[in-house]
């Protein structure tokens, strides 16, 4: 091989190489490059995400207000259970000597 055919191979090796280097960085820049319509569908989808996460603390709050609400119901039942229970106790206890007193008397 002279020098002239080993310039003109070389030649070739290179351009070939080039050639493939420059359709392997346009093949990448295809599979990779982001459309329009996709950053549109991606704002569309990050805007919906926001709506849904203030919806989701908007209905938190909303059940920690009614669970506050429903706490403080029972404690005033409960409350209001006891001081039943307590005047039914009273009563029994009045009527049990009321009792006692008419089978004295």
């Amino acid at each position: 091989m002279n020098r002239a055919e080993f310039i003109i191979t070389t030649a070739i090796i290179l351009f070939v190489a080039f050639a493939l280097g420059w359709f392997a960085n346009w093949l990448v820049g295809r599979f990779t490059s982001v459309r329009q319509s996709d950053v549109g569908e991606l704002d569309r989808m990050s805007q919906e995400l926001h709506e849904a996460e203030e919806t989701r603390d908007q209905a938190i709050t909303y059940m920690q207000q009614r669970e506050a609400e429903l706490t403080t119901q029972l404690a005033q039942a409960e409350a209001e259970l006891r001081a039943a229970m307590d005047g039914l106790r009273d009563a029994r206890h009045e009527a049990e000597e009321l009792r006692a007193q008419v089978e004295r008397s």
